[in-house]
């Protein structure tokens, strides 16, 4: 169920719960993931519930979101997914194309050092980050670059992940969230994580909003 928050909070309730679902999918809260599927308004879930929920394996891994699929699935499920949403793809060489793109859109300057350093792990560790990560997932439709980052953001402060947290912060900055909306995200989520995560969040947040 969506969180109590000050009344003059930036993010729609919708917002508010896609943040919560991917918050509960990365730390397998299924108990939360139930309620927050039974009190699915009008119309949902739709395919931004979809994509919420499919982006949380990048930060969480596959095993996390199958149980989340199989505990949604028993709730009634995700929607109808039309002819149109099946029907998208995009061969590998685009999807490394688009990947890089979005990637330079969220790390700015730095993205060039990143992939670099990416790559010196292993070169597929790059293109896997590229081309599945940033190019087959982050950029699907369904679902704006913002509210992505915005997940993203809430998701990994869940998993105590600073310095991935810190790149998405930037990102949804880079992505047009505001940051008041950014602080909102936090506070959306702010019962569900632990005190020490939350307070590490809002310092890595408010590095990016202060100025």
């Amino acid at each position: 169920m969506p969180a109590k928050l000050p009344p003059m909070t930036p993010l729609a309730p919708k917002t508010i719960t896609l943040l919560r679902l991917s918050v509960a999918t990365v730390l397998g809260d299924w108990d939360l993931l139930r309620e927050l599927r039974r009190a699915a308004g009008e119309g949902e879930p739709d395919r931004a519930w979809r994509e919420a929920v499919l982006q949380t394996h990048l930060f969480a891994g596959f095993p996390r979101l199958v149980e989340a699929f199989g505990v949604l699935e028993e709730e009634g499920g995700l929607g109808v997914i039309s002819d149109e949403e099946r029907s998208e793809a995009r061969s590998e060489a685009e999807d490394i194309d688009a990947g890089y793109e979005f990637f330079e859109r969220v790390y700015g300057h730095r993205a060039p050092r990143v992939r670099e350093m990416l790559e010196s792990h292993h070169p597929d560790w790059g293109r896997w980050i590229l081309g599945h990560a940033y190019g087959r997932v982050l950029t699907r439709p369904g679902l704006s670059a913002a509210k992505r980052e915005l997940c993203a953001v809430v998701s990994l402060a869940a998993l105590s992940q600073d310095r991935q947290l810190a790149g998405h912060a930037r990102g949804a900055m880079n992505c047009g969230a505001k940051p008041k909306e950014l602080e909102a995200a936090l506070e959306a989520v702010a019962d569900l994580l632990s005190e020490s995560n939350l307070q590490r969040a809002q310092r890595v947040v408010r590095a990016f909003t202060a100025s």
